[in-house]
């Protein structure tokens, strides 16, 4: 495995928990993760890149080594953790940009909002978020303000093999080997005796606001950046995707240079069960 860096900045009023590879004089490039994912799940992609690269990839807030938030969490928050995390490694420069998932959808707007930004977006399954209507709205606050009377929690675990043996029923495709690696970096040991996840177990809460496609719609036809969208064959989200393909190609058709690749053999986790083939396929995109 390529060795990694951890480094700590004040982002916001956060303890931001960073991992980066390889030299900083080298091309940057920010790899950034899906819900519930940490920077190290990254690992196997990373191994499988064959130029020199500055790899960059946060903890987002509440997730992995990275402090939790004290007023819960909002959407527009990671746009702005963003935005300090590219002023921190890249000043004033256009950066390489590679999301999955929750990753993915905070990149394709984050680069309409700062389209100067952003040189190349690769985004892997990250395109929005199921189309809502505001006959939703009452209820989803509902649930919110519902919510606020608990305390959400995630189940403990005796050990790092459980949370591993979780990983693997999560996705099939897992070795044993990577499963261990990630089940070390998901979770810590509790001081109670047992491992607990490295999270946040207020993500679990349900948000007030509705996912509202049209204004990501907006953000997403000011990205001059070529975007290339990657998924996997054989995912949950590519199959809901296909199931509504009249809101497949709106999506699409918002960005000004667009293209796909879709990997066979592969989830939604493509970079845990195909690393080798999707880093060729970024890095073809990148030259």
């Amino acid at each position: 495995m390529k060795p990694s860096q951890s480094h700590f900045h004040d982002i916001h009023g956060l303890d931001y928990h960073v991992r980066t590879w390889g030299d900083a004089d080298a091309p940057a490039l920010f790899l950034l993760p899906g819900w519930m994912d940490v920077s190290a799940s990254f690992q196997f992609l990373v191994d499988c890149l064959s130029r020199e690269w500055h790899v960059i990839a946060p903890d987002w807030r509440g997730f992995g080594r990275t402090a939790w938030a004290r007023d819960g969490y909002w959407f527009v928050d990671y746009y702005a953790d963003l935005d300090a995390l590219l002023d921190i490694y890249q000043p004033g420069a256009s950066v390489n940009l590679v999301g999955h998932s929750m990753g993915g959808n905070i990149a394709v707007t984050y680069a309409g909002l700062r389209p100067a930004r952003i040189k190349r977006l690769v985004t892997l399954e990250g395109l929005g978020l199921a189309r809502t209507t505001a006959d939703a709205a009452p209820g989803r606050l509902v649930k919110w303000l519902d919510a606020l009377h608990e305390s959400p929690e995630f189940r403990p675990y005796a050990s790092y093999d459980q949370v591993a043996q979780r990983l693997k029923r999560n996705n099939p495709r897992l070795t044993d080997e990577k499963a261990q690696f990630l089940a070390r970096h998901w979770a810590t040991e509790d001081p109670a005796g047992g491992v607990r996840l490295l999270s946040d177990p207020r993500h679990k809460a349900p948000n007030p606001y509705l996912f509202r496609i049209e204004e990501h719609l907006a953000c997403w036809r000011r990205i001059t950046a070529p975007v290339l969208l990657v998924s996997g064959r054989d995912s949950h989200i590519v199959a809901w995707l296909k199931d509504h393909p009249e809101e497949l190609a709106e999506r699409k058709s918002a960005f000004a240079d667009f293209r796909e690749v879709e990997l066979a053999d592969a989830g939604h986790m493509l970079h845990h069960d195909q690393p080798r083939r999707l880093a060729e396929v970024i890095e073809a995109f990148l030259v």
